[in-house]
């Protein structure tokens, strides 16, 4: 773990206690050592560090090819664990680098639908998750972030941060799966679905509370 990583981590950590007093659900989900997958939601340029610095492991995370225009800029993101990919295709050099994370034992966070959507709702997965996954044969914890695209109403209260890690897919799942276009966009379908059910299970459990701290709506 790098400085800059560790400085980072601590530094998201800490603001998002102090300002906006989240709401924290399934850290225990987290395997104790071993590579494995982190799979969210996407509804602000905040979640990668918000998600990642409540994570129990350290992680890596994808973060658009744009962000590394050069040498300095590059060395940055690298020293916090970024990773650079190219936006509207499938990357084969960001997925090898994500699945060669992943095999030395590393957390990855990926966001299923490539790209962030500040309505709040979920939308249709993109297959890379589904390519890393089928390789790597290690557990896929589903993820669901709220409130961090209205910062300002978490900030004031009227609105709830919350982040919950469900249970984590088995190991082998993912990996059963043949290796082919279908399979991928199969395995994509199916966490994006896991993170729905994660999504409606808290939904309906602090939305239906009479004390208002604890809506999230």
């Amino acid at each position: 773990m790098t400085f800059l990583f560790y400085f980072g981590y601590q530094l998201s950590k800490n603001l998002t206690r102090f300002l906006y007093r989240p709401i924290i659900l399934g850290q225990e989900n987290f395997p104790a050592d071993g590579g494995f997958i982190l799979a969210s939601n996407h509804i602000s340029n905040f979640d990668p560090p918000i998600v990642g610095s409540w994570c129990p492991r350290e992680v890596y995370f994808l973060a658009k090819k744009e962000l590394f225009p050069n040498k300095l800029a590059a060395a940055f993101f690298r020293k916090i664990n970024a990773i650079p990919v190219k936006r509207g295709a499938i990357d084969r050099t960001a997925i090898e680098q994500c699945i060669r994370k992943i095999n030395e034992g590393y957390g990855m966070t990926i966001f299923p639908e490539g790209t962030r959507y500040k309505n709040g709702l979920l939308h249709p997965p993109k297959p890379g998750i589904g390519i890393i996954a089928n390789r790597t044969r290690c557990p896929i914890i589903p993820a669901y972030i709220h409130g961090t695209n209205r910062l300002k109403e978490c900030l004031t209260g009227r609105v709830k941060m919350l982040i919950a890690y469900g249970k984590p897919l088995a190991a082998d799942w993912a990996a059963s799966f043949p290796p082919e276009k279908e399979s991928y966009i199969k395995i994509a379908e199916q966490i994006m679905n896991k993170i729905a059910a994660l999504r409606d299970e808290i939904h309906q459990k602090y939305t239906l509370k009479k004390n208002k701290k604890t809506r999230i709506d």
